[in-house]
């Protein structure tokens, strides 16, 4: 196999998706790859290509007349292992272990990602990340491309659609169990040091930390106000207490009337949206907090590694 570095004639430059959600790339593809390299610590500036947003060739690295392409060889990462130029996860192809975990982040971790991304809500995300710098409707028409792009790949269809769903949370679920398990009080999650599981995972974290606050906030939201709107009803003869603020503009049989006819009334039994929504919302919760728990893991603990996302520039020297 030809070296790959013997190619590489001047620093590495990495082009990727442009900056969103406070991170040097909102692309939760470009993301593992910009952090192996400061993994690695590899020298590299950020070149960032907002046209072609449905071009599997990003992210690339390139350097004179080497190029890896994301749609290559299993992608950038793998292409840098390969090819000799980083590799951090020596010694550790062989361990089952490994092995293993890297495949369920990379498969169910992403998966549930890739459906929240795409299907599961309403697009926005996706467009500020891919589309923004297009016209509204070129846009529209790439998204919708790609979410029936990403349905074939994640098996969904119009009769399967709530199964597949409540698997593709019930399997992120687990995964980010098995994961706060296996990293336990250790720096990294292998040997001390930081491979490339460790980049695609903390990626994942990160994107979920600060791309999908707002929909937790809103999730947050609507369970505080049900919880001391809706359930304190059931349990209070008075109904809601509002403040004497609100009271004073709002007719007061307003409150005790609902709240006395809705005692009255049997037990509903919830809709399906009811029931998708408190699933997806146990899949946010388990997300922030684990995430949460690993990311400051990774980066709390370790003595020897520092990732730090400047804002200030796009050249990443030692």
């Amino acid at each position: 196999m030809e070296d790959g570095s013997d190619r590489v004639e001047e620093q590495l430059t990495l082009v990727a998706r442009k900056p969103c959600f406070g991170l040097p790339t909102g692309c939760p593809v470009c993301l593992p790859v910009y952090i192996y390299l400061r993994f690695a610590n590899l020298p590299f500036s950020l070149s960032i290509k907002s046209n072609f947003p449905d071009s599997d060739l990003i992210p690339y690295v390139e350097s004179g007349a080497y190029v890896a392409y994301n749609n290559e060889k299993g992608g950038v990462i793998e292409s840098l292992i390969e090819d000799g130029l980083a590799d951090l996860d020596y010694e550790l192809l062989a361990v089952a272990e490994w092995l293993s975990t890297k495949a369920m982040i990379s498969s169910w971790l992403m998966d549930a990602l890739m459906y929240e991304l795409w299907v599961g809500s309403d697009g926005s995300l996706a467009q500020k990340i891919y589309y923004s710098d297009l016209p509204w409707p070129i846009g529209k028409v790439l998204f919708l491309k790609q979410f029936l792009v990403v349905k074939q790949l994640l098996g969904i269809t119009k009769d399967n659609a709530a199964r597949r769903e409540t698997e593709i949370y019930g399997k992120a679920t687990m995964a980010y169990g098995a994961l706060s398990a296996r990293l336990g009080k250790q720096a990294f999650f292998f040997e001390n040091r930081p491979t490339s599981l460790d980049a695609v995972f903390l990626s994942h974290a990160l994107f979920v930390l600060q791309a999908l606050p707002s929909t937790l906030n809103l999730v947050r939201f609507a369970e505080r106000l049900k919880t001391e709107f809706i359930e304190a009803s059931s349990s209070s003869s008075s109904g809601p207490q509002l403040h004497s603020d609100a009271s004073s503009s709002t007719p007061k049989k307003g409150p005790s009337s609902w709240s006395s006819k809705s005692q009255n009334k049997p037990k509903r039994e919830k809709t399906q949206g009811e029931k998708t929504f408190r699933k997806r919302a146990k899949y946010f919760l388990v997300t922030q907090l684990v995430a949460v728990l690993v990311f400051l893991s990774l980066l709390g603990r370790s003595d020897d590694t520092e990732v730090e996302f400047d804002d200030d520039g796009t050249d990443y020297t030692d």
